[in-house]
């Protein structure tokens, strides 16, 4: 029996946080022992617990756990009083970590990977970097993402990454013990599936099209993108309806207000419905026409668009990052240029005028879905790398979509 420590900096219901969630629930509880520690409460201390997960709350400074990636640099890399706290924190998980005899760390976000490397250092304890961010420049300030990739190569003992083209951004040497592991779904009960997308090209006021776009109100998510194609497709289908599901969770309110105003000044506030932060995400993509994912940089994973396709719907996403990993173009879904409501809006328009193509890409999506991006295949992984850190020597592992040899200390 393993005893793995994950450590988060934050308990808000974000992609990364809901991902390691269902990851720790598909883990072998007989071989593997988890213990929660987040650095501030919130609803995933609940969720955690409510799945007899043991969760603890270390609470960190409001300071260095609020601090929002586009803020970093220079200037606030040197804060002296934000690195003391980091530091004080890093003491104390060691400790706690020593004293409730973990095997492993395992961080799950770029603030955790700071205070729990150094935790695990301090402690002697091997620790795993669970990677989710595209280390860029175009997702941080550029000498953030350089002092990240060259942290990355020197402190966690391993490293874990939610894509291909995550891995790719971090430039690790070939040594680094690495693997990618996506952030898996859950399947449905056995001996039933999800009702694959029923696309009427007749779709009517009694009857109308839905188009759902997921994902937390920030504007690299392109909601306003997302708003300008609605427009588009409101000329040709008027009675289609477009959903727009999240919160701002960081602090987005001025782009909140923003993409409101933009539904007003276009006049089709009766078609775009904002629904705001939901629990109940699967049902609202089966009751959908088509998903749409919408971000403006190259998305680290794209959890969204997997369900959708789980979902049995035709999908439409921006083609950058880790997108064409999942999306199979004409296949299961539709691959559109990043920024692009122009593109964005003939593929919906191609869905709703082309039913019976779209309806065979949704039950393609499906089988893709559940095949390559399984849960049950993400926790498989990552137990063997566990057992190739604690037990046996380094070998080739598979998650299904990728092998990866583990090398390195």
């Amino acid at each position: 029996m393993k005893t793995v420590l994950y450590v988060d900096h934050t308990a808000k219901l974000g992609g990364g946080e809901i991902a390691i969630f269902d990851l720790i629930c598909a883990l072998d509880k007989s071989t593997v022992k988890p213990i929660v520690v987040l650095a501030s409460s919130g609803p995933l201390v609940d969720k955690f617990r409510q799945s007899d997960i043991e969760t603890h709350v270390l609470p960190l400074s409001p300071s260095v756990v609020d601090v929002r990636k586009d803020s970093l640099g220079v200037k606030s890399a040197g804060r002296l009083r934000a690195v003391g706290h980091i530091a004080k924190y890093a003491l104390t998980l060691a400790r706690w970590a020593k004293s409730n005899h973990v095997d492993l760390i395992h961080t799950n976000s770029l603030k955790s990977d700071i205070y729990g490397g150094l935790a695990g250092r301090l402690a002697g304890i091997p620790v795993i970097w669970h990677i989710r961010d595209s280390i860029s420049s175009s997702y941080l300030p550029s000498i953030v993402a350089k002092l990240f990739r060259w942290l990355t190569a020197v402190v966690p003992n391993a490293v874990v990454t939610n894509s291909e083209s995550t891995l790719k951004c971090l430039e690790l040497p070939r040594t680094k013990r690495a693997a990618v592991v996506y952030s898996g779904i859950t399947p449905p009960p056995s001996g039933t599936e999800a009702e694959p997308s029923n696309v009427d090209s007749l779709a009517s006021a009694s009857n109308p099209a839905v188009v759902t776009l997921v994902g937390r109100i920030a504007e690299w998510k392109g909601q306003h993108i997302f708003i300008e194609a609605a427009a588009k497709v409101l000329v040709t289908y008027p009675d289609t309806q477009f959903q727009i599901v999240g919160a701002p969770l960081f602090g987005e309110f001025d782009y909140e207000k923003q993409i409101h105003q933009q539904v007003d000044t276009l006049g089709i506030g009766n078609s775009v419905n904002f629904l705001g932060f939901r629990n109940d995400i699967p049902q609202l993509l089966a009751e959908s026409t088509i998903v749409v994912h919408a971000s403006t940089i190259g998305e680290p994973f794209g959890q969204v668009v997997v369900q959708g396709m789980a979902a049995g719907k035709p999908v439409i996403a921006t083609n950058g990052g880790a997108l064409p990993e999942i999306v199979l173009p004409g296949q299961t879904g539709m691959l559109v240029s990043m920024g692009s409501s122009t593109e964005m809006a003939e593929a919906m328009l191609w869905i709703l005028g082309n039913p019976d193509a779209a309806n065979k890409m949704g039950a393609a999506g499906q089988k893709r879905a559940y095949e390559h991006f399984s849960i049950k295949q993400s926790a498989q992984t990552i137990s063997s790398l566990y057992d190739e850190m604690l037990n046996r020597p380094a070998k080739e592992i598979s998650n299904g979509s990728t092998t990866t040899q583990l090398t390195g200390p």
